[in-house]
């Protein structure tokens, strides 16, 4: 799907067609999409991988056209192997228009496209790149609190947890953040690579900006390397937790076959077809009974006293 969007203002809206100056957002290209950006000048050499989803963050220059591949956070089902992973998102600059092409909805460009998020003009390349990828700092940012939440959620469970179930959550997230440091990483080198090779028309206030992009990529990896680490040392605990929770549960159930062992022993051999002790007694039930119960007591009073139960 090929939507444009030209600047109104100090906002963006939504044309139908593609003008000079206008930002063209690409999800899940087709052939006529394909058509159309080629039509705008885009050589084949960058359009041959839009179709790759495992393309990795590069920066490139073909021509007049620069090509920046990011990588930003895409939340999945509920049952999928993690709650997060990166997909790719090809900006492509041409000397006419500003161009993002990624296989599925890149959720943090929904602001900027429904004009609650100000990006400036596409006609100011660099500026209009450098706010992109600040929204999508941004966008791990608020991935990382959604993980954290989560965490939070599973941490609860786990303190009464006799199953797997929730280490394994605790393992989908960190997968996730696995997919968020390669990611990260990449997407700060590509902006570097923008910067000192240049590819981009840099005037001295898209420095400062470029300055405040890099800080914020700093930031969220450095906020998932923080977040990684505890994800990995509550793995650790809870496992351990998960471990004695289901040692204390196995105790009590091995106590509670030892004290019912003593009138299952009781019933045994007074259940035998011989000459038993209090045969002919009224209250022989009554006193194997009650020595049953003492001494089920006295064992538990000794289990207790040993904390053994």
């Amino acid at each position: 799907m090929l939507v444009p969007y030209r600047t109104q203002g100090s906002v963006l809206i939504e044309t139908d067609r593609i003008d000079r100056g206008d930002w063209v957002r690409v999800t899940a290209p087709d052939a006529g999409d394909r058509a159309a950006l080629a039509a705008l000048g885009i050589p084949d050499a960058l359009l041959a991988h839009l179709s790759d989803a495992a393309e990795r963050p590069r920066a490139r220059r073909v021509g007049e056209c620069v090509l920046a591949v990011l990588h930003f956070p895409h939340a999945q089902p509920a049952d999928a192997s993690a709650p997060y992973t990166t997909l790719p998102l090809s900006l492509i600059v041409t000397p006419a228009n500003i161009v993002t092409v990624a296989p599925e909805r890149a959720a943090f460009l929904d602001g900027i496209a429904r004009g609650e998020i100000e990006a400036g003009a596409p006609e100011d390349r660099a500026r209009f790149v450098l706010q992109l990828m600040w929204q999508l700092a941004q966008s791990y940012l608020a991935a990382l609190e959604h993980t954290q939440a989560d965490v939070d959620r599973l941490e609860e469970q786990l303190k009464r947890s006799l199953r797997n179930r929730e280490v394994l959550g605790l393992l989908r997230h960190q997968k996730s953040l696995v997919y968020f440091t390669t990611a990260l990483s990449g997407n700060e080198l590509v902006l570097e690579r923008l910067h000192k090779g240049r590819l981009l028309p840099w005037t001295p206030e898209d420095e400062d900006l470029l300055e405040d992009v890099r800080i914020e990529l700093r930031q969220a990896i450095e906020m998932v390397a923080i977040t990684e680490g505890i994800l990995a040392e509550m793995m650790d605990a809870f496992a351990s937790i998960v471990s004695n929770n289901l040692n204390g549960v196995m105790k009590v159930l091995t106590s509670a076959t030892i004290l019912l062992a003593i009138p299952t022993l009781a019933a045994s051999l007074w259940g035998m077809n011989v000459a038993l002790p209090f045969g002919g007694a009224p209250w022989a039930f009554a006193a194997i009974v009650a020595g049953c119960a003492l001494g089920i007591a006295a064992l538990a009073w000794t289990f207790r006293r040993r904390n053994w139960l």
